[in-house]
């Protein structure tokens, strides 16, 4: 049977009209819309301004010269010294002294005893580069010109460092190392005198040097010699000087010392290092600079600041050399080893101990019943 279209159920349809246009219509044209959008999308992109705080990098403090100690008049009851490099020690880390009774002459020797092993050629050099397992030695430089401005090498008392450095320089090595070790041991007994008196004035803590030591290599004394080279622009001295920044708060120095004592005999300035911020004055002449490691830190509860020191020539027409001396005391080093611990025993080797006393058991039992 036909169905007519009459017929047929009416199907209503669903028609959804499209969406709106996203510019208007009307007096505003699409020109203007995009006016608009432009301006919005220039502010939300601009880049605000950053002014970041100073201590994001440290700026260079000039401050007056630290007190200059009679090391002659440390033990006097009636001198003023030791509140002096207390109230030194505490607000920069270091102080000045003089009349410590080194003669001149033996730190103009081995100072120019220390120039002739920053002639040696970079081959050589190389093979005593500084490394993790090799703590004495040449630094590597950070850039192809940092040779230009400073160079750094790092003695130790040592046979193997002896015999290495032999090798590479057999003619003047053994005279600079005769040199370095007659200054250190003067420098050490100034070291040990200024060490005994801080101590003095603390408490020794028990266990101290575990505390503050642990991880860092403890070897006694050391010398670091630097090069500092005359004739360099104002350009690359900011360059190198804001690099020795940076490394100096980051890195440190590998050796840990209780003092550090520096000649730098000539230098225009001095800077100090520390988490405090940077700071620098004008050594005097013949002056030792002395400044607080870290287990001198550890000694007084915190109350001193490890700082690093770094003598500045700057403006100079001339190549200088300095030194500086970290001193370790033996009762640190010592304390390293202590005779009255007993041996620690590892789980494999317990296990080992465990497994050969059953056997030596089972055997003993075999032979009992057996006979």
């Amino acid at each position: 049977m036909a169905v007519s279209p009459e017929s047929m159920p009416e199907k209503p349809y669903d028609f959804r009209a499209p969406p709106s246009s996203p510019i208007a219509s009307g007096r505003r044209s699409c020109v203007t819309n995009d006016d608009v959008l432009s301006e919005f999308l220039e502010h939300s992109l601009r880049v605000p301004d950053l002014i970041l705080p100073d201590m994001v990098f440290p700026r260079q403090k000039f401050i007056e010269n630290p007190p200059k100690i009679d090391f002659q008049l440390l033990n006097s009851m009636d001198s003023d010294s030791l509140p002096k490099i207390l109230d030194s020690i505490a607000r920069i880390g270091c102080f000045q002294l003089v009349n410590y009774g080194i003669p001149g002459e033996s730190i103009r020797s081995a100072l120019a005893a220390a120039a002739g092993i920053f002639q040696l050629p970079p081959e050589k050099r190389t093979a005593v580069t500084r490394s993790p397992e090799k703590l004495y030695g040449f630094e590597e430089v950070h850039g192809e010109e940092e040779g230009e401005v400073s160079e750094e090498f790092v003695w130790c008392r040592g046979e193997g460092s002896k015999l290495e450095m032999e090798g590479i320089w057999p003619v003047g090595y053994s005279n600079f190392s005769e040199k370095v070790e007659t200054l250190l041991s003067d420098i050490e007994k100034v070291a040990e005198k200024i060490l005994l008196v801080i101590r003095e004035s603390f408490p020794q803590k028990s266990g101290y040097e575990d505390h503050m030591m642990q991880g860092q290599d403890v070897i006694g004394s050391a010398c670091y010699l630097y090069k500092h080279s005359g004739t360099v622009s104002a350009d690359k001295w900011s360059s190198s000087l804001r690099y020795d920044v940076i490394r100096m708060l980051i890195r440190g120095i590998d050796y840990s010392h209780a003092l550090c004592l520096h000649i730098c005999d000539g230098s225009s300035e001095f800077h100090v290092y520390s988490k405090k911020g940077w700071v620098s004055f004008c050594p005097d002449k013949d002056a030792l600079v002395i400044t607080v490691g870290d287990q001198t830190q550890a000694l007084s509860g915190g109350q001193f600041k490890h700082v690093i020191g770094r003598p500045i020539y700057k403006g100079e027409k001339e190549d200088y050399i300095s030194m500086a001396f970290l001193y370790s005391p033996p009762s640190i080093i010592t304390s390293r080893v202590d005779p009255k611990r007993g041996k620690t025993i590892s789980l494999s080797q317990q296990a080992i101990a465990a497994i050969l006393l059953t056997l030596v058991y089972h055997i003993l039992v075999y032979v009992y019943n057996k006979f």
